[in-house]
């Protein structure tokens, strides 16, 4: 044999153990890998087992690892099961509503590992249970079209702590069709209520359309009272109308896109006593009776019927027709702080009024304030109307009191049904 043959055929020969063993120890792996269990399902819950005061709106789920889910529900004390959704590899279920309040749901089912054996879903939680639910109404009414000062107001039937508001108010949204800057702010409420005013930086644009959600469900109200129950909102902006009334001019004017359509003499507040000023600023359209019977005891009347009155302010403000002054309409002024206008003027302006319209008076000595009604929104600078947000970094610079009345106790009320 060759001696270079040979070195190369000991040479080959040695490694050849080598490889063998190497070869060996692979396979004690993959033996080994093999006869290795595979992992048992793993089950997450959130909320935790057993968890309490667990808020309704909170996300529900339960995940699996290392397996799949076969069937799972969730269920009340009464059996109902409540809706929800697997997603596509079945390993994890999400609720899909709200749950109630104060109740113990219970989850059943079972997951299935990769060796094909079924772990039970098992264990529950309770939910909240108020010690009262906070309900909040809109004045507005779906579908209704609204003048382009109409502010939004959602009035809430407990008092809302300040440091409780921006919960509450992160729950709201406005939605505007073209989009109108606009911000909420917290008025003052008579003692036992709460509400919040959304109001636009300038007058809508007319033909605006509106979508208010309230998601109040499950939103925590302070002092452990929560939101009774979502809400929402639509309406619509009608056409621009707008009146100005200049006190010292003896005279209102209505303008429209088409410019003045009317300018009538008229009389304001006598002014001299502070009850008798017309409040200047831009006051809003509420309400409109073609026959309002009025009592003020303050002015020593009762019961006198005012015909074609359009209320501009809850502090007993109208524009209505008032023969008994029609020899100082035009040129001086006489009233308790109403807008008198003659017969015929009041009808035709009243014809035209609608909830919203902006009503701006200029020119008395006494500004509109809280404290003359529910709508002053206009009276406040925009800067200062986003600072009354429960949800703004700065501070409000208004001195206001923590309540105030709707309806000031002074003010003309009716004493029959309007329209009576």
């Amino acid at each position: 044999m060759n001696r270079r043959r040979a070195l190369g055929a000991l040479a080959l020969g040695v490694a050849a153990p080598g490889v063998l063993a190497a070869c060996a120890q692979a396979a004690n792996k993959i033996e080994a890998a093999v006869e290795s269990p595979p992992p048992a399902p793993t089950l997450a819950y959130s909320p935790a087992v057993a968890s309490a005061d667990v808020t309704p709106t909170a996300p529900v789920s339960v995940k699996v690892t290392d397996g799949w889910f076969q069937k799972v529900a969730l269920t009340n004390p009464d059996g109902k099961v409540v809706a929800g959704n697997l997603n596509r590899d079945r390993t994890e279920f999400t609720t899909a509503e709200p749950l109630g309040y104060g109740v113990q749901y219970t989850w059943s089912g079972s997951a299935v590992g990769q060796d094909g054996k079924a772990v039970p879903l098992a264990g529950n939680f309770t939910t909240v249970a108020p010690a009262v639910t906070v309900s909040g109404q809109f004045q507005l009414a779906d579908g209704q079209t609204v003048g382009v000062a109409a502010p939004i107001i959602l009035q809430f039937d407990a008092a809302i702590a300040e440091e409780d508001r921006a919960e509450v108010e992160k729950a709201l949204k406005v939605t505007t069709t073209p989009e109108v800057e606009g911000s909420w702010a917290w008025l003052p409420d008579e003692v036992g209520g709460s509400r919040v005013h959304w109001r636009t930086k300038e007058y809508y644009p007319t033909g605006t359309v509106v979508h208010v959600d309230a998601d109040l469900y499950g939103v925590p109200f302070g002092q452990n009272a929560y939101g009774a129950a979502d809400s929402t909102l639509d309406f619509a902006i009608g056409r621009f109308q707008l009146v100005k009334a200049e006190a010292s001019s003896h005279r209102i004017q209505v303008l429209t896109d088409a410019g003045v359509i009317m300018d009538f003499p008229c009389s304001y507040g006598e002014g001299d006593l502070d009850r008798n000023v017309t409040r200047s600023g831009i006051h809003v359209v509420t309400e409109k009776y073609e026959d309002f019977y009025m009592t003020n005891p303050a002015a020593g009347y009762a019961n006198v019927r005012e015909r074609f009155a359009v209320r501009i302010s809850n502090n007993g403000e109208f524009i209505h027709a008032n023969p008994a002054s029609s020899g100082a309409q035009g040129n001086s002024n006489v009233t308790n702080g109403c807008i008198n206008l003659s017969l015929t003027d009041a009808e035709q302006y009243f014809n035209t009024a609608m909830y919203g319209d902006p009503v701006e008076v200029t020119g008395t000595r006494i500004p509109l304030s809280y404290a003359d009604g529910d709508i002053w929104d206009w009276a406040v600078p925009w800067e200062e109307w986003k600072s009354m947000s429960a949800v703004s970094s700065e501070a409000s610079a208004l001195n206001l009191p923590s309540t105030a009345p709707a309806t000031p106790t002074d003010a003309p009320v009716p004493t029959a049904a309007p329209g009576g």
